[in-house]
C-alpha cells in the first residue's frame, strides 16, 4: 500500500510539473540591434507580435508629461498614403487586431493576425510602416489632446485619481516616475514634439520584438527583420536618473468624498533585483493573496473597515513602487490606517509563518499555468522577459525559485526594501 501511495504521489508530482512546463523561448539579435524573442506554437493558425521600445512615460521631457502616451496612441493615426480610417479599414479587411501599450518604462504596439500568408504579410507590412513612419496628423493630435485634457479634468475631481497621482509624486519626488500628465503639460505638446520623441525613442536599438505563433524560426527571423528594417538604428535610451528614497511622512488632501482613499508605500523593487522572489512570496501573505492575506483578514474580516485592501510590488527598470491601498469611511480612516500599520510592522518584524509561506508558494506555483494558457498571456510573459532581459528559462525556473524561498529570506528582503523611515502615507478625504 505504501509503495502504491508513493508511486501515486510521484505521478501526481510529475503531472503537475509537466502541466506548467513552458514552451521553449528562442532569442537572437538582429543586425540592426533589436532583440528578438520567439515561441513557436502551432496549436492555432495565429501569430501574435509585440514590439516594445524604451519609450515609456518616464521618458517624457520636463513640462511635457503625456507626450509618450500621445506618441504611442497616435502611431496608427496616419501614414503618407493612408489616413486613420483607411488604416482601420485595412486592419478589418485583413482580420487583424492592433493595439498600443504604455507604462512607465516602455511603449509598444501589439498585433494579432491569422498565420495565412496573405493576411499575415499584409498585417505585418502595415505594422512595420506604422512603427517606422507615422505622420502624426495635426488634426488627430488636437483631437486627442482635447480628449486627454477632458479626461484629466474629470479625473482630477475624483478622490481615487487624486490619491494615485499624489502618491506617485510623493514617493518619487523630482523623479520622472512621479510625474503625471496635467492639462497644462498636455496643452503644451505640439506635433513637433511627437515627431522628435518618435525619432529619438522608436529606433532599432531600443526595440524588443516578441513573437508567438504558427511560424517557423526562419519565418520569425524574416518578420523581425521586416519590422525593424525601416527603423533608424538610433541610440540606446539614456538611463533614467537614480531614484531617491523619500522621507517618511503623511500627506492629507482635502476632498468632500464620503470614502477616504489611503495609499501607503515607497519605491522598492527593480525588476532585476535578486530579492524579487522573496518579496513576491512574502507579499502574498501580507496583502497580495486576497481573502487569505493578513491585511484583508485584519482590516476587512475582523473589523469591517474596508471592502478591499491590498498590497503589491510593481517592479520596474529602477525601483518600482510597493503599495498598500484601501478605501474606508472617512470617519474611520485613522483607525483603519492604524490597523494597516500594525499589520505591516508585525510582518516586517516576524515575516510569514511556516503555514502562510507554504500556502503562498502553492498558490503562486499552481497559478502559473493559468498565466500561460493562451498565446496572449504567453506573449505578455515573453515581452516581459525580453524587455527586462530576464533569463530565457524564467518560466521554467519560476516554480523552483518560488519553492526555494524561506521565511528568513522573506523577512530579510522586506527589511531591505520596505524601510519604515521611507514609508509615505497619502490620505484623500480623511477626517
Amino acid at each position: 500500500m505504501k509503495k502504491f501511495l508513493a508511486l501515486l504521489l510521484f505521478c501526481i508530482t510529475l503531472t503537475a510539473e509537466t502541466a506548467i512546463a513552458a514552451p521553449p523561448i528562442q532569442h537572437w539579435t538582429t543586425s540592426d540591434g533589436a532583440r528578438v524573442y520567439f515561441i513557436e506554437s502551432r496549436a492555432l493558425p495565429m501569430l501574435d507580435v509585440q514590439v516594445d521600445f524604451v519609450a515609456g512615460a518616464a521618458y517624457d521631457p520636463p513640462g511635457k508629461a503625456g507626450l509618450a502616451g500621445l506618441a504611442n496612441g497616435l502611431l496608427d493615426s496616419g501614414l503618407a498614403d493612408l489616413d486613420e480610417e483607411q488604416i482601420a479599414g485595412r486592419l478589418v479587411d485583413l482580420g487583424a487586431q492592433l493595439a498600443g501599450s504604455l507604462d512607465a518604462d516602455r511603449a509598444g504596439l501589439r498585433l494579432r493576425t491569422l498565420s495565412e500568408r496573405a493576411e499575415r504579410d499584409g498585417a505585418l507590412a502595415l505594422m512595420a510602416r506604422l512603427l517606422a513612419a507615422p505622420t502624426y496628423p495635426a488634426a488627430a493630435l488636437e483631437r486627442e489632446k482635447a480628449r486627454s485634457i477632458a479626461a484629466i479634468q474629470e479625473a482630477d475631481t475624483r478622490p481615487d485619481s487624486i490619491a494615485a497621482k499624489r502618491f506617485a509624486a510623493e514617493i518619487y519626488p523630482g523623479h520622472a516616475y512621479g510625474a503625471s500628465a496635467s492639462t497644462v503639460s498636455v496643452a503644451a505638446i505640439g506635433r513637433d514634439d511627437l515627431v522628435a520623441f518618435h525619432a529619438r525613442h522608436y529606433n532599432a536599438r531600443n526595440a524588443v520584438v516578441s513573437l508567438i505563433g504558427d511560424i517557423s524560426r526562419a519565418e520569425a527571423e524574416a518578420i523581425a527583420r521586416q519590422l525593424t528594417a525601416a527603423l533608424p538604428a538610433g541610440e540606446a535610451a539614456a538611463p533614467l536618473p537614480p531614484v531617491t528614497a523619500p522621507q517618511a511622512g503623511t500627506v492629507r488632501v482635502a476632498h468632500p468624498a464620503s470614502q477616504s482613499h489611503i495609499h501607503v508605500g515607497l519605491p522598492a523593487l527593480r525588476r532585476d533585483d535578486p530579492d524579487y522572489y522573496a518579496l513576491l512570496v512574502g507579499n502574498y501573505t501580507l496583502g497580495g493573496g486576497g481573502f487569505v492575506s493578513r491585511l484583508m483578514q485584519e482590516v476587512r474580516e475582523k473589523r469591517g473597515y474596508a471592502y478591499s485592501v491590498y498590497s503589491y510590488f510593481a517592479p520596474r527598470r529602477l525601483e518600482g513602487p510597493f503599495e498598500i491601498g484601501l478605501q474606508t469611511k472617512r470617519d474611520q480612516a485613522g483607525a483603519a490606517l492604524q490597523v494597516v500599520n500594525e499589520v505591516l510592522a508585525k510582518f516586517l518584524a516576524e515575516g510569514p509563518t511556516a503555514r502562510e509561506l507554504q500556502a503562498a508558494k502553492q498558490n503562486l506555483v499552481d497559478g502559473l499555468a493559468l498565466r500561460l494558457d493562451s498565446n496572449a498571456k504567453l506573449l505578455a510573459n515573453l515581452s516581459n522577459i525580453g524587455f527586462y532581459q530576464l533569463p530565457l528559462s524564467y518560466l521554467d525556473d519560476y516554480p523552483a525559485r518560488v519553492n526555494a524561498v524561506t521565511r528568513e529570506q522573506v523577512k530579510a528582503a522586506f527589511a531591505r526594501h520596505v524601510r519604515p523611515e521611507h514609508l509615505v502615507t497619502v490620505m484623500v478625504a480623511a477626517d
